[in-house]
């Protein structure tokens, strides 16, 4: 890629506005690069004096996608707060603008000041997805800072990494300077005080000596101070900290924080400009989940469950909806029906803003913990809208394989209920792909949506019922019991999904009362590559970016051809190739590339999981049940938090407008 033309000479923090301006008249959708959110913040660039820790905080994607990330928002917020600390957010630009600036000399800039990234101390950047790693390399590149750690100078940002696709780093090892896994709020605070006493101590022995102090913390991974070896068939041998570097950890730890009422951010949450993809105003209800389903990550790597209050909830829904004249308040959660409390929260909400036009949801309900009680009470205002639930596998023998411990008795009698009350439409989602599936698993996903069809209409006495199935490709990830498992190939997926396409559509008596919509399997064979794969994919994410890879979680952008090639030529002469990194079942006692990042998780407890997968034997959720010995709680020390407090929700005593 051709480096950035020489851009005037400035000093470090001004606004690049003055060059940026006249390039926003000539893209598409300017106004996401202009800033001035509500609830934004702009600190002056040297507001705790010479040892400010100044953070570049992105979200790699467009801003629609990126502004609404409730954890870029939390951090955001957490560290504006130190009086020695600035933050300043940016996003992935649009092709169109990246290739004015590159024409221009204008450097990746924040939104906040229109600063140049270049000129921050640490560039963090948060990966909810690994589809987000080609944006990163553009990101670097136009900043001027080099792709790889190697090549940086004292000059230069740190590029530190976290979100859930960073409990896997090994894929982009080569670009980042760091990691860190888990909970950000105290982590980032920690990060920013190591930054500042480095800075007051006159930055001893540079770059390398500001990485060396957060690696000896324990949970800062730095891949730099890690050698890995390899075994003749392609698999790793070991990862082990350099012997010369004394203090850095040979498994790097996830942070955790445990009582959430101490953190109830963001107090005052950013209010887009122009259209995203979430326009309401959202409450982490609880955070982390034991329901262990094995296919998701999220509830894997997020353990244990800790419960935001009824109170502490209250208080930051009125907080919130004052701060953004937001009028939708989002309960979220891996599953927000799931808190202890949920039916008294609802109805406290529900009571506190009847008569007003504030409405109440939740992103998607469990199909056993829905009821129509909670339904009402989320629709009380007279905002009904369509249903979600994720049965996740069409047949009961893969539910069982998944541990999603719902029967078809469950999701019919949960439809019945929500037809039986008015509601129109649900939607369903499940996975395709998932271990030991079978093409009869994946049909019976037919047969119950007709079910659910039939069902509604004899309950509700009407023909315009509407069932909208949604399916997604199954990627194993790191830290679940299926980190094992063979990926179904993008062939055999699109086969077996064409198959369902046809039985949806053969009957005429459903006719479009059944909505079908599914996404095809080469996405997620890229995904696949990148969640579970190591360091000798950095060749091949380079070669992608180069070739002109970009916004691959966008299928208009997304080259399959692309990626194949790229892999091809990146991992020729290791041994190795796409298919050994997605379609192969790895063994017990391979060692994977994560094993060094701990998640809490117990390796042999997965191990054991993954073989009940394969028995199809259930595990009941712990929070209810004796331990089934994980390894988290003893590790942080701690017990699950569940209420009830026996507290209520007060009726509103703030006057609003």
């Amino acid at each position: 890629m051709s480096a950035l033309p020489s851009a005037s000479v400035r000093a470090p923090g001004e606004s690049l506005l003055g060059d940026l301006e006249p390039l926003l008249e000539q893209v598409a959708k300017p106004v996401q690069y202009i800033g001035g959110e509500l609830n934004s913040q702009v600190k002056d660039w040297d507001c705790g004096g010479e040892t400010t820790a100044r953070w570049a905080l992105m979200y790699p994607d467009a801003y629609e996608v990126g502004l609404p990330n409730q954890g870029v928002m939390i951090l955001y917020e957490v560290l504006n707060e130190q009086p020695d600390v600035l933050a300043e957010r940016t996003y992935a630009v649009w092709p169109d603008l990246e290739d004015l600036m590159r024409e221009h000399g204008v450097p990746q800039f924040t939104v906040d000041a229109h600063r140049a990234v270049g000129d921050f101390d640490v560039l963090g950047i948060s990966f909810s997805t690994e589809l987000g790693y080609t944006n990163m390399l553009t990101a670097l590149d136009l900043a001027g800072i080099p792709l790889h750690s190697t090549d940086r100078g004292e000059e230069h940002p740190i590029v530190l990494v976290g979100g859930h696709a960073s409990f896997n780093p090994e894929p982009v090892a080569d670009f980042i300077d760091a990691a860190i896994v888990g909970d950000g709020e105290e982590a980032v605070l920690h990060t920013s005080r190591i930054i500042n006493a480095w800075k007051a101590a006159g930055r001893p022995d540079g770059r390398e000596g500001l990485l060396l102090e957060l690696a000896r913390t324990g949970g800062v991974y730095v891949p730099a101070f890690y050698d890995v070896s390899y075994l003749p068939d392609g698999r790793i041998q070991r990862v082990a900290p350099k012997p010369e570097l004394h203090g850095v950890p040979w498994r790097v730890s996830k942070h955790t924080v445990m009582d959430l009422d101490a953190w109830p951010y963001p107090k005052t949450p950013l209010v887009p400009i122009t259209e995203s993809v979430h326009e309401r105003m959202s409450v982490e209800i609880f955070r982390g989940c034991t329901r262990g389903c094995r296919f998701c990550q999220a509830g894997m790597i997020t353990r244990p469950v800790r419960e935001r209050s009824i109170t502490g909830i209250g208080e930051m829904v009125e907080q919130g909806l004052c701060s953004t004249g937001l009028d939708e308040v989002g309960l979220l959660s891996l599953s927000s029906a799931d808190h202890s409390e949920i039916a008294e929260i609802t109805k406290g909400l529900a009571d506190r803003y009847e008569g007003t036009q504030t409405g109440l949801s939740l992103p998607s309900t469990r199909v056993d913990a829905f009821n129509i009680d909670l339904a009402n009470e989320l629709t009380r205002n007279g905002r009904r809208s369509g249903l979600t639930f994720a049965p996740e596998g069409g047949s009961e023998r893969m539910r069982k394989v998944i541990n999603k411990m719902v029967t078809e008795e469950d999701l019919i009698r949960t439809v019945t209920a929500a037809y039986a009350a008015g509601w129109r439409q649900v939607k369903l989602y499940f996975m395709c792909g998932l271990p030991t599936e079978t093409d009869e698993d994946v049909l019976a996903i037919a047969d119950l949506a007709k079910k659910v069809i039939d069902t509604g209409r004899e309950v509700s006495g009407r023909r315009d019922i509407r069932c909208t199935v949604s399916i997604g490709g199954f990627v194993p990830k790191p830290h679940t019991p299926f980190q094992w498992a063979a990926q179904l190939g993008a062939e055999e997926t699109d086969a077996r999904l064409a198959k369902l396409r046809e039985a949806v559509r053969s009957d005429r008596r459903y006719g479009s009362a059944i909505g079908f919509r599914y996404h095809d399997g080469q996405p997620g064979i890229v995904e696949g590559l990148l969640s579970r794969g190591d360091r000798r994919l950095g060749q091949v994410i380079e070669e992608v970016w180069r070739a002109g890879g970009r916004f691959d979680g966008w299928s208009e952008h997304f080259s399959y051809e692309g990626w194949m090639a790229a892999a091809e030529r990146g991992l020729e002469g290791t041994g190795v190739d796409v298919a050994w990194y997605t379609t192969r079942e790895r063994g017990e006692h391979e060692v994977l590339p994560w094993d060094h990042i701990d998640s809490g998780l117990d390796k042999e407890w997965l191990w054991e999981d993954w073989l009940d997968a394969l028995d199809e034997r259930e595990v009941e959720d712990c929070r209810w049940t004796p331990c089934f010995d994980c390894g988290v709680c003893p590790q942080l020390d701690t017990e699950i938090q569940i209420g009830p407090t026996g507290k209520t929700l007060l009726p509103l005593t703030v006057l609003r407008s």
